[in-house]
């Protein structure tokens, strides 16, 4: 890596490229997310009903698979896998419109849940393998930028796509997004590890997941991490019931909410990270605070749910709501991220990282359920386990903070004071 002469921060090989394919595989991903079982009904012309449930099966199959995706970047690296995983990926989508049995359709969605399931940890274990420090928090920022900006454009020629060509359209929007992936995973291909000065390559682990099971202080940061995972799930789970049951807003309102929510993603959030970066404050305290704005957010939903002022009044503190919360992620998102990829020891990150991801996809598979059953309570009642869960992240954050390694706390390795006969002089630590 070398130097940027504005900030002093490490510029990975190949950032540009690896960013360019992230962007392009975010607008892939985009072109068929926003209509999810409607696509794959048209696509393959089997019943939503068959769809739905296929999709339900193996995206269960996909969470069974990740530890061995964990193992596989442990022994072949995580630039390797990743790219077979877009190499996956773009396969399953170039053979969807030919999957007209549900057999068929059954294996090629598997093989693609087992590919979508998985990337998040391998990408993430990338990042720890092409950046130290500070860049790690840099690209943790933009990957996410890049990501909601990338959706919020995939749908746009989706929608041209659909206008021209009908339902047909749908099988030339899999097979854009098959491109897609086959550009990005090129793209990716550009980028190259980093290694610190006179290291020695990483052994081989012997201990296997054993080695993260007695890693208490990261099995508590995952566990942390499972509480703010529902609160991401808020916005596309609870919001849209929310709105309709207990506020009985028009459902206009939540394609709104999604707006904000991108737009401010995609546009503010490198600087938001930068700005946090720059004031030196530590990963874990800096995700703290994120936990605390979506507890805010949280909060003001309960108010709001509890006065229940008219249309307009409604509408204002739903996107101030939206943009506390939109803070909250930019924040944390980070932070968080970058301390589990610098909390990971080098040699089993990817087993680290894909423990670690099971945070997300628990949290995803059980908050419609958890919501939803809530819901029925009291329409206040899951903004307020939402709230004590982000407070109680927030303080688990920062107990866990002298437990974990110095690294992974500090963006840059931390000053310390050594003395000497005449006076103090700064020493920079060893990471």
């Amino acid at each position: 890596m070398r130097k940027t002469a504005a900030s002093g921060e490490a510029k990975v090989a190949g950032e540009r490229s690896l960013l360019l394919g992230i962007g392009i595989s975010s607008v892939g991903i985009g072109m068929y997310i926003p209509f999810s079982l409607v696509f794959f009904h048209h696509v393959t012309g089997l019943s939503l009903t068959v769809v739905g449930l296929v999709m339900t099966v193996t995206g269960l199959a996909g969470l069974a698979f990740m530890p061995l995706a964990g193992t596989a970047v442990d022994r072949f690296g995580a630039k390797r896998v990743n790219l077979a995983l877009y190499g996956i990926r773009a396969l399953g989508f170039a053979l969807y419109p030919f999957a007209s049995s549900l057999p068929a359709f059954a294996a090629v969605a598997l093989v693609a849940a087992l590919a979508d399931r998985s990337f998040g940890a391998v990408q993430q274990s990338l990042i720890g393998e092409v950046a130290r420090g500070a860049a790690r928090d840099r690209l943790q920022a933009s990957t996410r930028a890049l990501q909601n900006a990338g959706m919020g454009a995939g749908a746009l020629p989706v929608s041209g796509v659909l206008a021209l060509c009908g339902a047909g359209g749908f099988t030339y929007t899999a097979w854009g997004n098959s491109l897609a992936f086959a550009l990005a995973g090129l793209l990716v291909g550009r980028v190259r590890p980093v290694r610190d000065a006179g290291d020695a390559p990483a052994k081989r682990p012997t201990a296997g997941y054993r080695t993260v099971l007695r890693d208490r202080p990261f099995l508590g940061l995952t566990a942390a991490n499972f509480l703010t995972a529902l609160g991401y799930s808020a916005l596309p789970v609870l919001f849209p019931l929310y709105l309709s049951t207990w506020l009985t807003a028009p459902d206009s309102l939540t394609g709104a909410a999604f707006t904000v929510n991108t737009v401010l993603c995609a546009a503010i959030g490198v600087l938001v990270a930068g700005r946090v970066r720059r004031s030196g404050a530590r990963r874990t305290r800096s995700a703290a605070l994120g936990a605390l704005l979506f507890a805010a957010a949280f909060a003001g939903q309960i108010v709001l749910g509890t006065l229940r002022p008219g249309r307009t009044a409604t509408l204002i503190a739903l996107l101030a709501i939206v943009v506390v919360y939109t803070l909250g992620e930019l924040v944390h998102s980070p932070s968080g991220g970058a301390l589990s990829v610098s909390a990971a020891p080098e040699a089993v990150r990817g087993r680290y990282l894909a423990t670690y991801q099971l945070s997300y996809s628990l949290a995803s598979a059980l908050a419609p359920s958890l919501f939803t059953t809530l819901l029925a309570v009291d329409g206040r009642l899951p903004w307020a386990v939402l709230a004590v869960a982000a407070l109680g992240t927030a303080l688990a954050l920062l107990r866990l903070e002298r437990h974990l390694p110095a690294e992974a706390v500090h963006a840059e390795p931390p000053v310390v004071l050594k003395a000497s006969a005449a006076a103090p002089v700064p020493v920079t630590a060893a990471p």
